[in-house]
């Protein structure tokens, strides 16, 4: 009988990737994106610039992810989708996963004050605070407005990248920090309505749990009509082009005919494709933005 031999670096290369992933790296892909497309609709930065400022908002993001990975570890353990997270399965003990949280925070705040400005450090700070602070400590497990009000964090790394390519904040940036404000609920809605049975078996108060299913397809329906007249505003005070203004309305239109198709036929299959659609929708929103800006 032959017995296998385990790589001596079979063990540190799974250390490595349980810490990445307390970062949420899939999740950061699209924080990332629209802070260096917001970027270059604000300026011209550097190369050099627009990594570093990468860097630090990882950093921050992928700090408040493993304190969420941290703090949410017992209802994480109860549900499929999450069990075999590092923290949840016990591969990386509380502590480590606290303590790496705050570390990266800290060194966020630390690349950003001193390469890029502290601004765009306060700001990363901010979207650390209100995602860990606010959203998951405070919101998540007592009201199913909880994406609504959470949300706000996850819209603070346009404000970061405005920030960064130009030192101060305009109207513009606000315009850009609503778009992904009021995307958020119809996103995660989508979401919840796929994972409705499991957040119920952990007590989260998500909408469909606590509004029902229906409810939950007349509010994302209802997000994407507000997220379609916000997508407006910055071509309305001159900040965008008619290559915007086509670009948004097209994707708008197709926001809403996903919502009401889930909307009328109350199914996973439309669920999902809301869902996906959604992450596609923000790509190619804030690139058109990029487009129009260069154009």
């Amino acid at each position: 009988m032959r017995t296998a031999v385990l790589s001596p670096f079979a063990g540190v290369r799974q250390v490595a990737a349980d810490y990445v992933t307390l970062t949420k790296p899939k999740v950061q892909s699209l924080l990332l994106l629209t802070t260096v497309t917001t970027m270059y609709v604000a300026g011209d930065p550097s190369v050099g610039l627009v990594a570093l400022t990468c860097l630090g908002g990882y950093l921050s993001a992928g700090g408040a992810g493993a304190v969420n990975h941290w703090y949410d570890r017992d209802i994480d353990a109860r549900m499929s989708r999450t069990a075999s997270r590092p923290v949840a399965s016990g591969r990386v003990s509380p502590g480590a996963a606290l303590g790496f949280g705050i570390a990266l925070a800290a060194l966020s705040f630390l690349v950003l004050a001193s390469f890029v400005n502290l601004l765009a450090a306060v700001l990363a700070l901010a979207g650390f605070a209100g995602y860990v602070g606010v959203y998951t400590v405070w919101l998540k497990r007592s009201t199913p407005q909880n994406i609504v009000i959470g949300g706000a964090a996850g819209a603070v790394p346009p404000l970061v990248g405005w920030a960064a390519a130009t030192g101060g904040l305009d109207w513009t940036a606000l315009y850009l920090f609503a778009i992904v404000f009021y995307w958020t609920p119809p996103h995660f809605w989508s979401l919840s309505l796929l994972m409705k049975d499991e957040y119920a078996k952990v007590g989260v108060p998500m909408m469909p749990v606590v509004r029902g299913e229906r409810e939950t397809r007349r509010q994302i329906l209802l997000y994407s009509l507000l997220l379609y007249a916000v997508t407006q505003l910055p071509f309305c005070a001159g900040g965008f082009g008619a290559t915007y203004l086509v670009c948004s309305m097209t994707l708008g239109a197709a926001f809403i005919a996903g919502a009401v198709r889930l909307y009328r036929r109350a199914d996973r299959r439309s669920a999902l494709r809301l869902y996906l659609f959604s992450l596609l929708y923000l790509a190619l929103l804030f690139g058109a933005m990029v487009l129009d800006a260069k154009l």
